[in-house]
């Protein structure tokens, strides 16, 4: 396979297509993201961000997600067919960050708003969403992709043949990307809960807008309703299930569909706008590998998967990040190809873990016959931080034999593992131009580079591992020299030097005072290896970079 300076294309503008061009964009990889719609997306969709994925944003400089992201309502159950309140709790109960884990609690933000803020980053590097336009085939010659797209303008198509270095396919369950490459996507399609979702605006007084209201669960039917500003102030994102109706009957008659939620609320439903309408039906389906040759899937077009437990485009979003700096580096020459395996091996435990959970709530919810409070209850695991690739070929564990674990786990406190998540780390003390500066390891780890993580006792005890390091492309790792509580900053030349003032490091890092130890972060912050030194580093970057 021959190196190819032509753009890598990304076919779709959801979250995991947008991201994965976000990554390769700012790893200086040319990119061009088509989109076979129209116009963008409209329909709140996918609205809950968890901590992982914060952080994931975190380390591509998307702090706006941050900023406009609002916390997560309580649940208010109402009786069915009135709206007389019989229960109201919190489906996720909140946890106050700590020094190790600074987004500790899930996030709201309709994906219509990430989308744009996303493509606003895109935009930065002048790549633009290019509607309108559709991946229709593709061949892979094993140098290229020859790519056969079809634009859509004013009625009128137009075909294009377009010379790609890769293509990553982020058109969804009916995209092409997936089909052409002849991918297996077993599973099963639920006619247990068939639902209308969408957005509206409606008046009502009973309802409050600062909770998720869910009416006439254990009666078969359900309307749920969730209060949001991004649709209007009195807009709300729904689901609407009955057993007198059929959903495609309801999308298409208006009045009925006013009339079902009227009965299931015991009054007169005011609904001023539909914003949006579509029907539901739980499809859970997964791929058997996430790419072949030059061609990859990400997000709905791997997996797809009942919407209990917020997690679909969290794992999209990781999914992306996964695949595009292992691309990034191949496709400047620095990796041997056989890195982008690890993309399937590495995802595809992760996504069959994610899949048993999110069925498992699904049937929770749908066979709670008196509450919807233990179907809705989420527990740690959903926040993502426990994730790990700890079976994965290309990490390297040089401290620790630890025993076998999920790779959907629980985030375990005072455990570090080469395929765990890479903690924070605040109050670390860098020597700049103008003096001393506090800077935390998140503002340190980036999605374009490798952080290696030298805990020594002083900036001497580093020189060796500073001097192997040389060998390596500078501009895609970082050395980053960590001294103990207490220590003074001293400059060195060959890689920069904090000092753990408040010893949040050394702990989350379980690093001991006086000994040596080497973390490497990967750019999706990932601990890549856990070492003792320099032989340990070869190891570890030998099944990275050639």
């Amino acid at each position: 396979m021959t190196l190819s300076t032509a753009p890598v294309l990304v076919a779709g503008s959801g979250p995991s297509g947008l991201v994965a061009a976000l990554t390769l964009l700012q790893n200086n990889v040319p990119v061009r993201i088509i989109e076979k719609e129209s116009h963008h997306q409209i329909g709140q969709r996918g609205n809950g961000i968890w901590p992982r994925t914060s952080e994931v944003f975190h380390f591509l400089r998307v702090q706006e997600i941050h900023q406009r992201g609002t916390a997560l309502f309580s649940v208010k159950e109402y009786k069915p067919g009135s709206l007389e309140s019989v229960n109201s709790f919190v489906m996720f109960p909140p946890t106050d960050p700590t020094p190790s884990v600074p987004y500790s609690n899930p996030t709201i933000l309709g994906q219509p708003a990430l989308e744009g803020i996303l493509r606003s980053h895109l935009e930065k590097y002048g790549c633009f969403v290019e509607l309108g336009t559709e991946l229709q085939s593709f061949e892979d010659d094993g140098d290229q992709v020859l790519a056969k797209l079809v634009k859509t303008k004013d009625g009128e198509e137009v075909s294009e043949t377009f010379e790609a270095s890769y293509v990553i396919g982020a058109d969804g369950a009916k995209g092409i990307t997936r089909k052409q490459l002849g991918l297996s996507f077993l599973g099963e399609t639920r006619q247990d809960l068939v639902a209308v979702v969408g957005d509206i605006c409606l008046e009502n007084e009973g309802l409050d807008r600062n909770h998720w209201h869910m009416i006439g669960v254990g009666s078969g039917n359900r309307f749920m309703l969730r209060p949001t500003d991004e649709v209007g102030p009195d807009g709300f994102q729904f689901l609407l299930s009955s057993k007198d109706y059929d959903p495609k009957q309801l999308i298409a008659d208006e009045k009925l569909m006013f009339k079902c939620m009227s009965e299931l609320m015991g009054q007169q439903v005011n609904v001023r706008k539909i914003v949006v309408l579509s029907e539901f039906r739980p499809n859970i389906r997964m791929v058997d590998k996430f790419g072949l040759g030059r061609v990859f899937v990400a997000g709905d077009a791997a997996h797809v998967h009942s919407p209990t437990g917020g997690q679909g485009l969290n794992t999209s979003v990781q999914d992306a990040l996964n695949l595009a700096w292992k691309l990034s580096l191949v496709y400047k020459g620095l990796s041997p190809v056989s890195l982008l395996d690890s993309y399937t091996s590495e995802r595809l435990p992760v996504i069959a873990e994610m899949l048993n959970i999110t069925t498992g709530l699904l049937n929770k919810l749908i066979n709670e016959t008196h509450s919807t409070q233990g179907g809705m209850a989420r527990e740690q695991r959903m926040t993502m931080l426990g994730v790990n690739y700890r079976t994965s070929p290309i990490v390297i564990e040089g401290f620790t034999q630890a025993d076998p674990v999920s790779a959907y786990g629980v985030l375990q406190e005072g455990v570090l593992v080469a395929g765990d998540r890479a903690p924070d780390a605040p109050g670390l003390v860098m020597d700049s131009s103008g003096g001393e500066t506090e800077t935390r390891l998140f503002d340190i780890f980036s999605a374009v580079r490798h952080t290696v993580l030298v805990f020594v006792p002083d900036a001497a005890s580093s020189t060796d591992i500073l001097e192997g390091l040389q060998r390596y492309p500078k501009d895609v790792i970082r050395p980053v020299i960590v001294l103990p509580q207490g220590s003074e900053v001293t400059a060195v030349a060959q890689g920069d030097v904090v000092a753990d003032r408040q010893g949040h490091a050394y702990r989350a890092y379980l690093a001991v005072r006086g000994e040596r130890k080497v973390v490497v972060v990967r750019p999706d912050g990932v601990a890549g290896a856990i070492v003792h030194g320099v032989e340990g580093l070869g190891k570890y970057f030998s099944k990275i970079l050639v």
